[in-house]
C-alpha cells in the first residue's frame, strides 16, 4: 500500500509561516484523484483544510484559510504541499495528509489513505 509521511510541522509565532509536506513512498503510475490536508485539534473534529482534485487541478480551501494556505501538488515528486502564511493560534492542530483514488468531496475527511500527522502550534 501507498504510505504517506507528514513533514514540515512544528512551533511559529502567530503571523509565521510554515510549509508542510506530504511524501508517498515508492512510485506508482496511478495518479491519486484527491488529496488533501485536514487537521484536528483536541476536543474537535477532523476538518478540511485545502484539497486539491489532481487530474484538474482545482482546489478548495476552508474559509478559515483562505488566502493564507496554498496547497501545491508536485506528481514528479509524489508529494503535496502546504504553504501556511499568516499563521494564527486557532490553526493549531495535528495536521493530516490524505489520498485517495476515488472521487468525493475533497474537504471531507472521508479519504482511504492517510499520514501519521504533524503537529503544528502556534503560539501568540
Amino acid at each position: 500500500q501507498v504510505q504517506l509521511v507528514e513533514s514540515g510541522g512544528g512551533s511559529v509565532q502567530a503571523g509565521g509561516s510554515l510549509r508542510l509536506s506530504c511524501a508517498a513512498s515508492g512510485y506508482t503510475y496511478r495518479r491519486y484523484y484527491r488529496m488533501g490536508w485536514f487537521r484536528q485539534a483536541p476536543g474537535k473534529e477532523r476538518e478540511g483544510v485545502a484539497c486539491v482534485y489532481t487530474f484538474a487541478g482545482n482546489t478548495y480551501y476552508a474559509d478559515s484559510v483562505k488566502g493564507r494556505f496554498t496547497i501545491s501538488p508536485d506528481g514528479a515528486k509524489n508529494t503535496l504541499y502546504l504553504q501556511m502564511n499568516s499563521l494564527k493560534p486557532e490553526d493549531t492542530a495535528m495536521y493530516y495528509c490524505a489520498a485517495d483514488f476515488a472521487g468525493g468531496n475533497c474537504l471531507s475527511p472521508n479519504y482511504a489513505y492517510w499520514g501519521q500527522g504533524t503537529q503544528v502550534t502556534v503560539s501568540s
